[in-house]
């Protein structure tokens, strides 16, 4: 008898304390849930025994990444009503522990173990980062993690971001218009940058993070600066110095494979940190804000395009995405917009300006989702389709949790302001817009 959909949706009922918000189909072929809603596709057993080993958003992680999982219907709409039922619940053995006193939940466990079949673990994608004891963020560990996101094919990272070759959101005028593009947003989201940074000929500009050489370019070619790049991805930095040659304006970049930390050769008159300072660490972030600091000639700026999440009453349960971690920014960190602005200020910065850009980026992630989509075979072929499906979720998740304000993205402008207290900002905010 094929019912093991109708089994599954029983017992996450049992589990979760509601019946799921989404159909299932499972491998048997049976279906089971609300009709019309987004279908939640087991393959094989082998999912239940991935949730069981590694329950909440890393089993869920492993099984679609794997393929044992998948989503028939409007993606967005099925990770949205996932989210708060499954997707967001985390790892928190605690809350575990004390479900499982719960006769009922005992139960329910039970089913899944005798539905699951084999108690052996099924073994972690490939596509799986190793997990280190803790985020050092070390010039090493940082080195592995940013290989890890970035050296995975300019081709494909071709298809996801277009021409631009911008890996950050970008910033929109009327998104529903039929000419609006999402090159036109990526080079008014690097003039935005640009003017408000105040770059005048002659000056020189350091980008912190410079990815493919966008900002750079942008820079140098529409203000005249003189501008150093710096990534810790070979891959990237071989196509930015590509890019800049084509431009011909070699005389004025210069892209370098190099930490941050180790640049020493300011003065800068700007600094552009755009996508960047979420690989830095909670507890480096303080040495971040410092050498950029020391990196700025008096009166320079610095504009830090950073994600932040929402502050949490007791920030001591604050714990990294399982799914992110694991599968996308091995290391990465996020913070509130807050503790950013505390941490630049105290390095000796003067913070003016913060702008959330928050709904911009859930426009920029549904059209890099859109690219993916429509040359889905081109990019299982250059990456895999396990890394494939790991952009897939990534992005799509990402786009949601932007709409719905679990995370936002902020640029916040600094000037290490002279002795003599003049910042050089104008006496009017946002003259750049």
């Amino acid at each position: 008898m094929a019912d093991a959909a109708l089994r599954l949706q029983g017992l996450f009922a049992q589990l979760l304390g509601a019946p799921p918000p989404v159909r299932i189909r499972a491998w048997d072929g049976s279906q089971a849930g609300p009709p019309g809603a987004p279908t939640l596709v087991v393959h094989h057993r082998r999912a239940l025994r991935r949730l069981l080993w590694k329950p909440g958003e890393l089993g869920l992680a492993r099984a679609w990444v794997a393929g044992d999982l998948d989503i028939e219907g409007d993606l967005y709409t099925a990770l949205d009503l996932l989210a708060g039922d499954i997707w967001e619940r985390g790892e928190d053995a605690r809350t575990l522990t004390q479900a499982l006193r719960d006769p009922e939940v005992r139960s329910a466990v039970r089913g899944l173990v005798r539905l699951a079949g084999s108690p052996l673990p099924p073994a972690p994608p490939p596509e799986e980062a190793r997990a280190p004891r803790r985020h050092l963020h070390t010039k090493r560990s940082d080195r592995r993690a940013i290989s890890h996101h970035y050296d995975v094919g300019n081709d494909f990272y071709e298809i996801v971001l277009g021409p631009s070759m911008v890996y950050s959101c970008a910033y929109w005028d009327s998104p529903d218009s039929p000419d609006a593009t999402l090159e036109q947003a990526q080079r008014d989201k690097l003039e935005l940058v640009c003017r408000k940074l105040g770059l005048r000929p002659g000056q020189r500009l350091l980008d912190v993070g410079c990815g493919w050489g966008s900002m750079a370019i942008h820079a140098a070619r529409e203000h005249g600066v003189s501008v150093v790049g710096v990534t810790l991805s070979q891959e990237q930095a071989a196509y930015a110095r590509k890019r800049v040659a084509e431009e011909g304006l070699t005389d004025r970049i210069e892209i370098r494979v190099q930490d941050y930390r180790d640049v020493r050769d300011g003065p800068y008159d700007a600094i552009s940190s755009i996508g960047m300072a979420e690989h830095v660490g909670a507890e480096r972030y303080l040495e971040y804000a410092d050498g950029l600091y020391d990196l700025l000639k008096p009166g320079g700026r610095l504009l830090n395009h950073q994600i932040a999440r929402r502050p949490q009453r007791d920030e001591t349960t604050y714990e990294v995405d399982a799914f992110i971690d694991s599968y996308v920014f091995p290391g990465g960190e996020l913070q509130p917009v807050g503790v950013t602005v505390t941490q630049l200020e105290r390095a000796g910065f003067e913070v003016r300006d913060v702008e959330s850009i928050r709904e911009h980026y859930a426009l920029t992630l549904r059209r890099w989702v859109t690219r993916l989509e429509a040359d889905w075979t081109r990019a299982v072929r250059l990456t895999g389709p396990g890394r494939a499906r790991v952009w897939r979720l990534y992005m799509a998740a990402c786009a949601v949790a932007f709409e719905r304000n679990r995370i936002g993205v902020n640029q916040v402008l600094a000037v290490r302001a002279p002795a003599s207290g003049e910042s050089g900002m104008p006496l009017r905010a946002r003259t750049w817009n």
